[in-house]
């Protein structure tokens, strides 16, 4: 293990006052969400002069943000009122909203976007007897594609694009315990859904690479699957149970994966040690296999005090890692 130390920070208020929700990179900068309904844009060199732009969002409440095209900056927020927004960061705040449109007619929960497709995808909350998964066409005007009302009996909670099959091939996650995976040019519902895992809960879940996907429960059950044929469906090739014992931790905050489709990078933290970490899931030496690399384990001492993480992103090139947290700060932090 080695650690890593505090170089920077900017707070957006008291602890319990405000949280910052979600970090993602863009190549403009550092983008992030918090409880007080902003947008904002950080450069990442100067974290603690506080965001060079902040917009308000109108979600009623701001739930989530993913990059739509990370090299030109522009992002997707979506949130309580069923609206998903396009945001064009390179711009001034007073002009960079691109789009915003009503997507779903329940609070959206999960978001998925692929710039290559022009597509993004939300999953609802559990309403009116139904929880729907939309995909919208955002070309020229925002042109809903595909609704599935009846693939989910509770909230969706996650939703992730192929890596290499975007739009057609869809991951979902919901607190009724499955993720499924979907062909979207199938036409039919009843047979939209080409594999389903029972995993518990769903707190997140994604694709690993092209055939695999891994798992993450509410209360910390973490497995990988392989959807390949030969492997049998829905049994996981690595099944890690709850992690928090390996792992030496209280929860797990998020799993950024890796590109090259080597493995992840897995957050997670503890309140009662003001800890958080950065561990590596990797292909363990036997076929199929995946190991925790506890050895290469990065830590974060301090963390973000006795406040849960919520999110974590990185600049190998530089050398740092940059968290949010519910104490409502961002901080970056190098090699001590």
């Amino acid at each position: 293990m080695y650690q890593l130390a505090p170089i920077a920070g900017h707070s957006f208020g008291r602890s319990g006052e405000v949280y910052v929700l979600d970090l993602h990179r863009l190549a403009s900068g550092l983008a992030s969400i918090s409880s007080d309904q902003k947008l904002s844009l950080f450069n990442p060199a100067r974290v603690g002069d506080g965001p060079v732009a902040s917009v308000s969002t109108n979600h009623g409440n701001l739930r989530s943000l993913k990059p739509f095209d990370w090299t030109s900056s522009t992002v997707c927020t979506a949130g309580e009122n069923g609206t998903v927004a396009l945001w064009d960061l390179r711009q001034g705040p007073s002009r960079a909203q691109v789009a915003q449109f009503q997507a779903a007619d329940a609070p959206i929960m999960a978001l998925a976007c692929d710039a290559g497709s022009n597509a993004i995808a939300v999953g609802t909350e559990f309403q009116n007897h139904q929880a729907s998964i939309i995909l919208w066409d955002v070309r020229a005007s925002p042109t809903q594609r595909i609704q599935y009302n009846e693939v989910h009996s509770d909230d969706i909670t996650e939703l992730r694009f192929h890596p290499s099959q975007a739009p057609n091939i869809l991951l979902s996650g919901s607190t009724d315990g499955l993720v499924n995976v979907y062909d979207t040019r199938i036409p039919d519902e009843d047979d939209v859904v080409v594999q389903t895992l029972n995993c518990g809960s769903v707190h997140h879940a994604a694709f690993l690479g092209a055939s695999e996907v891994y798992t993450l429960s509410h209360d910390e059950k973490f497995a990988v699957y392989n959807l390949d044929e030969g492997y049998e469906k829905g049994t996981p090739v690595a099944d890690f149970g709850d992690v928090r014992e390996e792992l030496r931790c209280q929860y797990v905050a998020n799993v950024t994966t890796k590109t090259d489709g080597s493995g992840a990078i897995v957050g997670v933290g503890s309140q009662d040690q003001q800890d958080f970490q950065l561990v590596h899931l990797t292909r363990g030496p036997e076929a199929n296999s995946w190991v925790f690399d506890k050895a290469s384990t990065v830590g974060l001492p301090g963390g973000h005090g006795e406040e849960i993480v919520r999110a974590f992103c990185f600049y190998d090139d530089e050398h740092v890692v940059f968290t949010a947290g519910e104490d409502g700060n961002v901080k970056a932090w190098r090699p001590s």
